[in-house]
């Protein structure tokens, strides 16, 4: 059903089918995980962006992309901004006035307060959402994931059940804070999780500290906390230097300093005590420690389990995925060690990554063949009694090892009280398909059939 088809069949209402979304920024990382997300769910997605290759990427996405987007804004029934902080109350204050009643304007950026008194400007009908997706753009689905909005009473009863059940319905948790707490909460939540993470980064890097060697004596604690160090600082230096420019964190940094400067000095004065007492101290207000040592327990376990699975899978086939350019490898598991694995297939020895690839269950491997692999057929005929049901006996051809699918082809009348069968047999490209045809016809046999 396309978009004109479902608008008279809505009466002119909106619902996903016919909702069109305007993603103001949309070639940015952000702004092309929402395109993909929304065309998913059978919104029609266009994009706006200054960047020189965004028609490209509109292209590559197979959605439309709007030029001039002031004049286009009033077509739209989402406009959704997801451009850098600092400018994105610029932005809002020049669509704001052109959103057409009826429509939603809505954010995604780090901060709030400012944004949201933009989106204040927008003309009477028009309602205002701002969001916060807690999750970056390497997130390819959002299950489990939280995504914060900030709304404003009377202004958006009729998008708000819409917006939260696109994300609920995606696996997301939905939570609700006023801009003030958005704001004070982020200043915590980001500003000082970022702070911390970067300063050890540039702690590093001042220490001259040899980063790869240390990954030969690591704990399970340290190989974490440096890979999410990597991951904080594999980021766009500028989103974060802005997060770290947020009013509300300047009190975060003192008060972080603050208690560096204070920790430092009781450990070098020797002042056990006190920095017993300090950590005591943070210990009671932090609360149930015993649960967040259950958790990363269970980030460390999960780490060291596949590490594990793959060291006892020498000399057997396993395939891998590439977290990152999605690629499957498949081969032999020929030697493994804490940071890498060697894949053999057909003479040829692959190298991986463990932190770059993720292992593939064993259905997993199976669709990858599949879908990937040149696969044999074979059609085998059969003399059956003719009281069978010949798709109870494609169903038992179809449970034999290296056999994808079974379909009847032929079927005709012989000796009185029997019928011949003819059963095509499609079967996995690494399997020998002679092999395969030998079991297939011991068990055609033993059910007391005659192979023609």
């Amino acid at each position: 059903m396309d978009i004109e088809e479902c608008t008279n069949r809505c009466d002119g209402g909106c619902c996903e089918m016919c909702s069109k979304v305007l993603i103001i920024g949309g070639a940015g990382n952000m702004g092309q995980w929402f395109a993909r997300s929304l065309k998913r769910q059978n919104y029609a997605i266009s994009i706006a962006d200054i960047d020189s290759h965004a028609q490209e990427v509109a292209r590559e996405l197979g959605i439309g992309f709007v030029e001039d987007v002031i004049p286009a804004v009033g077509d739209f029934d989402i406009v959704l901004i997801s451009v850098p902080i600092n400018v994105t109350e610029e932005v809002i204050g020049k669509v704001a006035p052109h959103m057409r009643p009826g429509s939603l304007l809505m954010d995604v950026t780090s901060v709030k307060k400012g944004p949201m008194k933009a989106m204040g400007a927008v003309p009477k009908g028009v309602e205002t959402i701002g969001t916060h997706p807690m999750f970056g753009p390497t997130v390819s689905e959002p299950l489990g994931q939280t995504v914060i909005l900030v709304t404003v009473d009377g202004r958006c009863e009729n998008w708000l059940p819409k917006i939260v059940a696109l994300f609920e319905n995606s696996g997301a948790h939905v939570e609700f804070l006023s801009a003030e707490e958005h704001d004070q909460m982020m200043s915590v939540v980001q500003g000082l999780t970022h702070f911390a993470y970067i300063a050890i980064g540039a702690t590093i890097e001042a220490l001259e500290f040899d980063l790869s060697k240390s990954r030969r004596f690591m704990s399970p604690v340290y190989e974490i906390m440096v890979d999410f160090v990597g991951r904080i600082l594999a980021q766009n230096p500028h989103l974060y230097a802005m997060i770290q420019a947020f009013p509300d964190v300047k009190r975060v940094h003192n008060t972080f300093i603050t208690q560096c400067l204070e920790l430092s000095g009781s450990a070098e004065s020797g002042e056990t005590e006190k920095f017993v007492r300090l950590m005591r101290n943070a210990a009671s207000h932090f609360g149930d420690t015993e649960s967040a040592l259950r958790r990363s327990d269970k980030l460390v376990n999960a780490k060291i389990a596949e590490l594990e699975i793959l060291a006892k899978s020498i000399g057997e086939e396993r395939g891998l995925r590439h977290i990152y350019s999605d690629v499957v490898h498949v081969g032999i598991v020929r030697k493994v060690t804490h940071q890498e694995v060697l894949l053999e297939r057909e003479g040829k020895r692959t190298e991986l990554k463990i932190e770059n690839v993720s292992l593939l269950s064993a259905d997993e491997l199976l669709q990858w063949k599949i879908g990937n692999l040149v696969h044999h057929r074979r059609d085998i005929s059969v003399a059956l009694l003719d009281c069978v049901k010949p798709e109870i006996i494609a169903g038992i051809l179809g449970g034999v090892d290296g056999i994808i699918s079974v379909k009847q082809i032929d079927t005709y009348g012989i000796k009185k009280g029997h019928v011949s069968l003819t059963y095509r047999i499609k079967i996995i490209g690494d399997k020998d398909p002679n092999e395969v045809q030998h079991k297939v016809e011991e068990l055609l046999e033993g059910i007391g059939g005659e192979i023609r």
